[in-house]
């Protein structure tokens, strides 16, 4: 079950400005039912060029519903400009924050908007996924990709696949995911703008430790062993071994010591490079 803040579960079950604006003055359209998530934005602008209202219609998931809902309030009242400064950072930090497989619908309202000012403004509105084809399950184009990887700063696949769902369903996509990623990484570092989080170097407590393996494994791990119907639980901590077991899907799969080598990476990358992980029978 994925951990939705207050603020999410209230707009998913109240959402606000739900709806279509008759004669809009702007419209905003992403997204696509047939790849899970579209969203329509409708928005109602006076002379001076502030949004007197808002209203949304979706398709997708609670954090969908929440992100274009939190959005409509956001811009209400804003001039055009000050609205065309937010962010999906903006939209997540608004809710209190997203489940990091979910950051997807944050982007999405991002994009609607920015589609609905062009309107406006009587711009031409490229669509947002021109470009090639990179994950046919989901449509996402590799401008996108590369969008997404740059103005978050993502430095691994799954990230990609959370903010963009590219890579989410058969998975064969992800090796170009990969190429992408390292070469807009090297544009990062040619531009010296890299910021890599890195386990931190304060020695930890082993309580300390152990919350931090339990957190990376429920926000990292956890979600996309679930994708192939497995999961994992944490058995024991002693020093720098680390004791999970397999159950589900991953406990008969016979690339169990490709899974395990993959969980110790996320481990050593987010709590101390000095892991070493064990499979418990």
């Amino acid at each position: 079950m994925w951990d939705y803040t207050e603020k999410v579960k209230e707009l998913f079950l109240n959402p606000k400005n739900v709806g279509e604006i008759e004669n809009p003055d702007a419209v905003g359209e992403v997204g696509s039912i047939a790849c899970g998530d579209a969203l329509k934005l409708t928005l109602k602008i006076d002379k001076d060029g502030r949004i007197v209202d808002a209203k949304f219609k979706t398709f997708g998931c609670a954090s969908a519903i929440a992100s274009s809902s939190i959005l409509t309030e956001m811009i209400i009242g804003k001039t055009i400009d000050e609205a065309a400064k937010i962010t999906n950072k903006d939209i997540a930090e608004q809710l209190g924050g997203l489940p990091e497989q979910k950051m997807h619908c944050s982007v999405m309202g991002m994009e609607a908007l920015e589609a609905a000012i062009k309107n406006y403004r009587g711009q031409k509105i490229e669509k947002m996924d021109a470009g090639e084809i990179v994950c046919k399950c989901f449509g996402v184009t590799d401008t996108r990709i590369r969008r997404v990887i740059q103005e978050n700063n993502l430095q691994n696949v799954d990230q990609i696949t959370n903010y963009t769902k590219a890579g989410g369903g058969c998975g064969s996509c992800r090796d170009k995911l990969e190429e992408i990623l390292k070469e807009e990484i090297k544009k990062r570092e040619e531009k010296g703008s890299l910021q890599i989080s890195k386990p931190t170097s304060k020695r930890m407590t082993n309580i300390e430790k152990i919350n931090k393996i339990q957190e990376v494994i429920s926000k990292d791990i956890r979600p996309m062993l679930k994708q192939d119907g497995g999961d994992i639980e944490l058995i024991d901590v002693d020093g720098n071994k680390v004791y999970v077991k397999f159950t589900g899907m991953c406990a008969s799969c016979v690339s169990a010591a490709v899974t395990v080598k993959w969980v110790q990476d996320k481990l050593r990358e987010f709590v101390s490079e000095n892991l070493e992980v064990s499979i418990e029978e």
